[in-house]
C-alpha cells in the first residue's frame, strides 16, 4: 500500500481539495515518501480526516444516507445501499489508510528523527498523532470489521498484509489511546499546525480521553469485553473527558474554495439538487416537536411544514424539506467528536445495564447530552427546558429513548449516528422504498483487496462470517 502525500508550498495549500483521479498505485513504498515536514503532514491528515467524515459526496461517504438523515432525489443507488457501483468501500478505505494513517505515520517518523525537538516535545507530538491514528483505525474497524493492522504499514516489504481480528485491534487501540493521553502533557505539541486546538494540549487530553470512552462503550455489549469496557470507560472519565461544547473536536473550515466544508461543495457549489431530508429523521423530529428542526431542516415548503422525502424512493426536490441553512455555509465546522456524544456515552455507561462509575446518574448525563446538542444548535434555554419535560423525552431509562436522542444529536456526525443504530438497534429505520434492502451492518471489503490481496481477504471474510453487508461487527450484539 501507498500513502498519499501532498506537495506543499505553504501551509494553506494543505486545504486543497482532492479528487479520485489522484489515487495512485497502492504498492508504492510508504517508507520512502516525498520529503514533507511533519507539521504539514499532521495538518494534511487532520484536514483530510475531518473533510472525509463530513463529506456527503456519494462517491466517498454515504453515512448521511445510511444513518437515514438524508435521502436522494434522482440517483437512488446509495440510499438503497448499493455500495459497489461507485466503489464507495474502496474510496473510504483508500482515504483513511493513505491520506490519514500513512501520512500520520510519516509525521511520526519525522518527529522521532527531529533532533531539534526536546524529548518532551517529541513525546507530546507523537501522542497527538496517535490520537488521530486511533480515531481513523476505529472508523475502519467499525466500517469493515477485521482489517490489515499489524502488517498494514510495511509498504513494499509486505504488499499483501494479513488481516487482524477486529476485537484484538480494539484492545490495542484502547491501550494506545491510554498511553497517548498520558503523554500529551510531556511537552509542547504541534501548535501552528494544529487546526483542531491550536496547540492547546489540555484539550487534546480531553479529546484522547473522550475517544477512549467511545472505544470503551462501543464494546460494552460484546461478549467477553465487559470488564475491559468498564475499566476503560471509568479510567477515561477519571482522567477528564469533554466538559462543554468548547472542548469539541471540530475543524473550522474557511469561506472560500478550496478550503470550504465539503457539505457546501455538494449542496451549493455543485449547483445540484440531489439531496432532501429523509422522512426517517423528519418524522421523529416532527413527532417530538424538536426545536432543532430549525437548524437541521430548511423552511422551503410554502406550507411551512417539514416533510421528509420517502427514504430510498424517487423524490421531487421542490416537494420535500431541504437540508438546513447551516449546512450550506462554507465555514460550517466539521465534527470529529463533540460534548453531546460524550454525555450520551456517559448516560449509557451509567445506565442500569452497565452501572459504570462515571460521576452521575444516567438521567443526569442524558439531560446534559440533549442540552449540549441543543446549545450547539443555538436552541434557547426555555425551549430546552420545555423539551426535556415533554412526556416522550423525559428520561424513562429505556434504551430506545436513549438511542433515539443520541441518534438525533449525531445528525451532523453521521458515522456515529450509524454506530448508534447498530449498537442499540434503535430507533426504527425505514427499508428503502426502491429496493427494500436491509440497512447495512458493515461495508464489504474493497474490490482491490479481493484482486490484489485475495488469500488474506478470503481468510478475513471467512473469519467474520462472510464478506456481506449484513455481517455484523463483533460488538454489534443482538
Amino acid at each position: 500500500m501507498k500513502k498519499y502525500i501532498l506537495t506543499f508550498i505553504a501551509l494553506t495549500t494543505l486545504w486543497s481539495c482532492q479528487t479520485d483521479e489522484q489515487y495512485e498505485d497502492l504498492n508504492r513504498d510508504p517508507k520512502n515518501p516525498t520529503d514533507v515536514a511533519a507539521d504539514f503532514l499532521f495538518t494534511s491528515a487532520t484536514v483530510d480526516l475531518s473533510s472525509h467524515m463530513a463529506s456527503p459526496n456519494v462517491n466517498i461517504n454515504i453515512f448521511r444516507f445510511i444513518a437515514q438523515y438524508w435521502t436522494a432525489t434522482t440517483y437512488l443507488d446509495e440510499p438503497n445501499y448499493n455500495l459497489t457501483n461507485r466503489g464507495i468501500p474502496q474510496n473510504h478505505w483508500n482515504r483513511l489508510y493513505r491520506w490519514v494513517i500513512y501520512n500520520l505515520d510519516d509525521a511520526k517518523e519525522k518527529v522521532q528523527d527531529d533532533e531539534t525537538l526536546s524529548e518532551g516535545d517529541r513525546t507530546a507530538r507523537i501522542a497527538q498523532i496517535e490520537v488521530l491514528q486511533v480515531y481513523a483505525w476505529q472508523v475502519l474497524v467499525d466500517t469493515f470489521g477485521d482489517i490489515p493492522y499489524s502488517e498494514a504499514l510495511s509498504g513494499s516489504e509486505n504488499i499483501t498484509p494479513a488481516y487482524d481480528d477486529a476485537a484484538t485491534i480494539y484492545e490495542n487501540l484502547i491501550s494506545r489511546i491510554g498511553t497517548a493521553s498520558s503523554n500529551l502533557s510531556a511537552g509542547q505539541g504541534f501548535s501552528g499546525a494544529d487546526v483542531l486546538y491550536d496547540g492547546d494540549m489540555s484539550k487534546w487530553e480531553k479529546f484522547a480521553n473522550s475517544l477512549q470512552l467511545r472505544l470503551a462503550m462501543q464494546i460494552s455489549d460484546a461478549e467477553g469485553f465487559q470488564t475491559l469496557s468498564k475499566d476503560a470507560a471509568e479510567q477515561a472519565y477519571a482522567n477528564g473527558v469533554f466538559e462543554s461544547n468548547a472542548d469539541n473536536a471540530t475543524l473550522e473550515f474557511q469561506s472560500a474554495p478550496p478550503n470550504t466544508n465539503p457539505l457546501w461543495e455538494d449542496l451549493v457549489q455543485s449547483g445540484r439538487s440531489d439531496y432532501v431530508s429523509a422522512n426517517t429523521v423528519v418524522d421523529v423530529l416532527n413527532e417530538l416537536e424538536d426545536p432543532r428542526r430549525s437548524a437541521y431542516l430548511d423552511t422551503n415548503l410554502s406550507s411551512g411544514e417539514y416533510v421528509g422525502g420517502v427514504y430510498g424512493g424517487s423524490n421531487s426536490f421542490q416537494n420535500y424539506t431541504h437540508v438546513g441553512d447551516a449546512f450550506r455555509e462554507p465555514t460550517h465546522p466539521g465534527i470529529l467528536m463533540d460534548y453531546a456524544e460524550v454525555r450520551f456515552l456517559l448516560a449509557d455507561a451509567a445506565s442500569d445495564d452497565n452501572n459504570y462509575s462515571v460521576g452521575g446518574t444516567a438521567e443526569e448525563h442524558y439531560e446534559a447530552a440533549i442540552t449540549a446538542s441543543m446549545e450547539y444548535w443555538n436552541v434557547s434555554e426555555e425551549e430546552i427546558e420545555d423539551y426535556l419535560s415533554d412526556g416522550d423525552v423525559a428520561y424513562n431509562g429505556s434504551e430506545e429513548q436513549l438511542a433515539t436522542q443520541f441518534w438525533l444529536a449525531m445528525y451532523d456526525n453521521p458515522f456515529q449516528g450509524w454506530n448508534v443504530w447498530r449498537r442499540f438497534d434503535a430507533p426504527e429505520f425505514n427499508l428503502p422504498e426502491d429496493s427494500g434492502n436491509e440497512v447495512p451492518l458493515r461495508y464489504t471489503y474493497p474490490i482491490n483487496e479481493q484482486n490484489l490481496n485475495n488469500a488474506n481477504w478470503s481468510s478475513a471474510s471467512d473469519a467474520i462470517g462472510g464478506d456481506d453487508q449484513l455481517t455484523p461487527i463483533f460488538w454489534d450484539e443482538e
